[in-house]
């Protein structure tokens, strides 16, 4: 699976998006992806040794912009570097992830739509001489091709071995499948509310989100660039996960039965739908947010790849598949998680070539406890940096 002519980077720029080409990439469907490309950013140096670098990986729609970058005083606050990331107070100066301390690397997921190759980008004249968007051409890609993709840009890079692989829900899959595929490559691996394989009811939940998307009038089968994208489908898709990342009761206790201020879900309006509920309204709000940002065919491509998730395939039991890791584990999960459940980390830290205890996130947020709770999150990763 080497890929052909990588791209050398040499200066990484702090907080900045970047790209760098890590030449074609065959996955495990045998299919090749030509001329692949990966948007990451970057925060820190590599010291001497070179010993001193950190993977983190994202969600489901997550992207590169971990933290802000270092603020100094001819920096502009307009710049996206100055941005606050997903993980504010977790990476950068002086945080338990110190980037004065650590080289820390972020990639955009193979597949995805901030600047990594994914169905949005222009197919290779190889392949199509118009260069028009993949789209429904874009093959399957499971987590372990995003791993093997992420490898190469580490190679690019000139990293041989990361200090810690951190990685929350889908981003946590990936981090296992590293510690698993390239052992040799990972000293340390950090899973937050993550499981060991996509369970059934995961699976079931992905298949609702997917249909809402393949099902909108505009998807026009996944080639839809040339017209309307099909954002009342990834609206809707981000309803059905956005409601599994939060619980029940932290819903019912924000919002429980209130109308949304100004309207009457006893009453139909003049446009003959009736007025919604508060938690209506924050479900729109967050679908608009999704839509206004990220690409439908990416949102599909990124949850089939998480249904691919599992650490188990092709290599026996559980505790067989993690035999075959050599680095130190820290695996947390949020004790009110309906996506990923408690007892999947909590098996899995039984499961271990040197059996510990999963340690709990306490949280009302459900499953995005895990970019909530920084202070728990902070303590959670103090055990191994």
């Amino acid at each position: 699976m080497a890929p052909t002519q990588p791209q050398q980077v040499k200066t990484p720029q702090n907080g900045l998006v970047q790209t760098c080409e890590i030449g074609s990439l065959t996955l495990e469907s045998l299919e090749i992806i030509p001329q692949v490309t990966l948007a990451f950013e970057t925060w820190g140096e590599l010291n001497e040794h070179r010993d001193n670098a950190v993977l983190i990986l994202h969600a489901l729609t997550g992207d590169t912009h971990v933290s802000r970058a270092n603020i100094t005083e001819d920096s502009h606050t307009t710049s996206p570097a100055q941005a606050a990331g997903w993980w504010e107070g977790i990476v950068g100066p002086g945080c338990v992830i110190d980037t004065e301390k650590y080289f820390v690397l972020a990639p955009n997921i193979l597949g995805g739509c901030y600047g990594s190759t994914g169905p949005s980008s222009p197919t290779p004249e190889s392949i199509d001489s118009s260069r028009k968007p993949w789209g429904s051409r874009f093959p399957l890609v499971t987590i372990r091709d995003t791993v093997h993709a992420e490898a190469h840009l580490a190679d690019a890079l000139g990293i041989e071995t990361f200090y810690a692989v951190v990685g929350g829900s889908l981003g946590g899959a990936r981090a296992m499948e590293w510690a698993l595929t390239y052992p040799h490559r990972v000293e340390h691996c950090v899973v937050i509310a993550s499981g060991p394989s996509a369970t059934a009811d995961q699976i079931a939940w992905a298949q609702s989100q997917n249909l809402a998307i393949s099902l909108d009038p505009n998807f026009a089968g996944g080639d839809y660039y040339d017209g309307l994208p099909p954002e009342g489908g990834l609206g809707l898709a981000r309803r059905i996960a956005h409601t599994t990342y939060r619980s029940a009761p932290e819903l019912h206790f924000r919002f429980g039965r209130v109308a949304q201020r100004g309207e009457r879900p006893l009453q139909k309006c003049q446009a003959g739908e009736r007025g919604r509920y508060a938690v209506e309204s924050y479900l729109d709000y967050h679908a608009k947010k999704l839509a206004d940002r990220f690409d439908a065919n990416s949102y599909l491509a990124i949850n089939n790849a998480l249904i691919s998730h599992d650490i188990t395939r092709g290599r026996g039991s559980l505790t067989t598949a993690l035999a075959a890791s050599t680095c130190e584990w820290n695996i947390a999960y949020v004790d009110s998680d309906r996506l990923f459940y408690p007892s999947e980390s909590i098996v899995m830290a039984a499961s271990l070539p040197q059996p510990g205890e999963a340690t709990a996130i306490l949280s009302p947020s459900g499953h995005d406890g895990f970019l909530i709770e920084t202070d728990q999150i902070e303590r959670v990763l103090r055990r191994t940096f």
